[in-house]
């Protein structure tokens, strides 16, 4: 393909857990071509340095080699050359999770950060990639999963893919090995999914279930995305976790978390549900976030930080919508939810970090607290995941109460008309002026009503006050009761979940436990001269009373 950017991928050392990639430009930069790695990945703001994993690299040019000077820690150049620049290296996989890649001789996995290097000045050109198994007979019945277009590739199998850009070859996830696989149908797009590492399951319920999951979100966009979508599901023994892209998504979760065979009629578990809310969680982030981005996120290449005060939006009403969709796809009961809801409302109850952070610092400051916690976090980090999800709550019973033509759905149809579509990106206030439009449409008493709206919410988020649930539930009916626990014993600590010793984790401000001088990595001995473990810990402190020293 001519004026574009070919790469080749094998997994040529499961074993040892390496890819080996090449990167061929058929018209280098004259002064020298420069290729970099991204340090993180869109949909976890972390800097995580993947150029830490490339382990060697040389260059040629014409059959002869090129010298290659490494310029910063994810930034390499090579001399001048005539002809085209062919850069060969290898990667190191051993990172079970979705923002890695992961090789063994059971499958590969890998997102095009963490293997593909970026031609500097040349990012905007067409990429064509070749993808092979791994050298043997024992992976000859290994197939290809990715949302990647093909190219000369037949469907599910080895071969060449290609994407637009560096930009579209990196969005797209690869899964290789030994998979179940399901289709169905959304809106009339096809779908995918593909199981990696559990083979008993119930392929039917998981089908109808994500099934019912993309149909209620597409509707309600109204929007019914052309693109073919992929899930991405790796079952493993313990692990958890999501990560979305544009039109496919990588799940972690555990084996258990799958529906099993044999399940009757109607039953979901709880595992399973939890399950399915993170397939949700994902899929929602197909409008919210891929496409309806925040202005910050606009043409990043990866090399720096990008900051943005809108992770309570982007992340936190997903996380309103990903339970919510459950229930009005009709997979979980009305009780189902709330009893998820309750789950979220409690666990930001129990953060003292909610009155110290707000949601807007919480989302600029994703990047050296929420993702790099310590002993100390919980006292001073608020999640924009789960606080986001309960402020959301409230504005959607605020707008229903406000007019019964408004809701959170009027604001991100709204939205998505206005940023979506166009792919312009939102900016730090767009959320608000959109609130306070909503009613002008209405009349001059509910414009009213939105503007005070679009104010609430802006101190709401900027602010630390608690959402006011109680008031906003009570208006549709649903009382809120706190369980009364000034009887039970507390000292206000968290210990490890590692070894048997009762060790502390972290002490939570303003507790009896910080007034008795313990901290993070303290070991509890004994209490009432008796010997204490993780195991009988909680055991042990229910048999005192409150107030007993």
């Amino acid at each position: 393909m001519s004026g574009s950017i070919a790469y080749t991928l094998v997994p040529r050392f499961p074993e040892a857990h390496l890819f080996e990639v090449t990167c061929r430009v058929d018209a280098p930069d004259p002064a020298g071509q420069a290729f970099s790695m991204p340090v993180w990945i869109p949909g976890s703001y972390l800097v995580r340095e993947f150029a830490r994993h490339i382990v060697r690299l040389d260059a040629e040019s014409e059959g002869r080699p090129v010298m290659v000077e490494k310029l910063d820690k994810a930034t390499w150049k090579a001399a001048p050359c005539r002809g085209s620049l062919t850069l060969r290296y290898q990667v190191y996989a051993w990172d079970l999770s979705v923002r890695g890649a992961h090789l063994d001789t059971t499958h590969a996995f890998f997102n095009g950060v963490c293997v593909f290097l970026r031609p500097c000045g040349k990012a905007h050109l067409p990429c064509r990639v070749k993808l092979f198994p791994p050298p043997g007979a024992a992976c000859r019945d290994w197939r290809v999963a990715t949302a990647l277009r093909r190219d000369t590739a037949p469907p599910w199998g080895f071969g060449a893919y290609r994407a637009d850009d560096y930009e579209d070859l990196i969005e797209h996830p690869v899964e290789m090995g030994r998979f179940t696989r399901l289709d169905f149908e959304a809106c009339g797009i096809a779908h995918h999914a593909v199981v990696t590492g559990c083979a008993e399951i119930d392929t039917e319920r998981l089908r109808h279930d994500l099934a019912a999951i993309c149909s209620w979100q597409m509707a309600l966009f109204d929007s019914p995305l052309p693109d073919p979508y992929l899930f991405q599901i790796m079952a493993v023994g313990s692990g958890y976790g999501g990560l979305e892209h544009r039109n496919a998504c990588a799940l972690l979760c555990e084996r258990t978390d799958l529906p099993a065979p044999g399940l009757a009629g109607d039953v979901r578990t709880e595992n399973y549900v939890r399950f399915l809310g993170l397939a949700s969680h994902e899929y929602f982030h197909r409008w919210n976030v891929r496409r309806l981005r925040p202005a910050a996120f606009q043409h990043q290449e990866g090399r720096t930080e990008a900051y943005t005060r809108l992770l309570w939006f982007f992340e936190g009403v997903t996380s309103y919508y990903d339970d919510l969709c459950l229930k009005r796809a009709g997979l979980i009961d009305e009780t189902t939810y709330l009893n998820l809801l309750a789950k979220t409302i409690t666990q930001v109850r129990k953060t003292p970090g909610r009155a110290m952070q707000s949601l807007a610092e919480s989302s600029f400051d994703a990047w050296i607290k929420y993702y790099r916690p310590d002993e100390n976090t919980p006292n001073v980090v608020v999640s924009y995941y789960t606080k986001g999800a309960l402020v959301a709550l409230c504005l959607d019973l605020a707008l229903r109460h406000a007019h019964p033509s408004l809701s959170l759905d009027a604001l991100m149809r709204a939205l998505w008309r206005m940023y979506g579509v166009s792919g312009q990106g939102l900016s730090e206030i767009a959320v608000f002026e959109a609130i306070a439009e909503l009613g002008t449409a209405l009349d001059e008493v509910v414009s009213r009503k939105t503007r005070r709206l679009s104010h609430w919410l802006r101190e709401m988020v900027e602010g630390t006050d608690d959402p006011p649930l109680a008031r906003h539930l009570a208006q549709f009916g649903v009382r809120l009761t706190w369980k009364n626990d000034n009887d039970l014993p507390w000292l206000g600590m968290r210990l490890t979940s590692e070894g048997e010793a009762a060790r502390i984790r972290h002490v939570r401000t303003a507790s009896p436990a910080e007034a008795a001088g313990l901290a993070a990595g303290d070991e509890i001995v004994a209490l009432r001269e008796w010997r204490v473990t993780r195991d009988n810990w909680e055991h042990a402190l229910a048999s005192l009373r409150a107030g007993e020293k």
